[in-house]
């Protein structure tokens, strides 16, 4: 279960570290869309790229598989709630429409 004060704080283009249970290694990446706001059924999608090849995973909030949620770095100001947009792009240029570092 995520904790309430990390909630907020998990947005689109958020670069985010999730801790799952049973995997040793975190999953991080560009958080790309959130949806269904603080329904119980809300959700975000952390996008990245992992041996040349992207891999998107669609968490839900009230998983208890989730142990922790980490927000390394979030931007000042994201145009768009949804980042589909990213999927077309390389990762430099992510970073420069998005004005996030690394």
């Amino acid at each position: 279960m995520i904790h309430e004060t990390v909630v907020p704080k998990i947005k689109s283009g958020a670069r985010v570290k999730v801790y799952e249970q049973g995997v040793t290694a975190p999953f991080e990446g560009l958080v790309i869309a959130r949806k269904h706001g603080s329904e119980p059924g809300a959700t975000f999608t952390v996008r990245t790229t992992l041996a040349g090849v992207a891999v998107e995973k669609v968490y839900p909030f009230g998983t208890p598989l989730i142990t922790k949620v980490e927000v390394v770095s979030s931007p000042k100001k994201v145009h768009r709630s949804k980042l589909y947009f990213v999927r077309k792009m390389s990762g430099s240029r992510v970073r420069q429409k998005l004005g996030v570092s690394a």
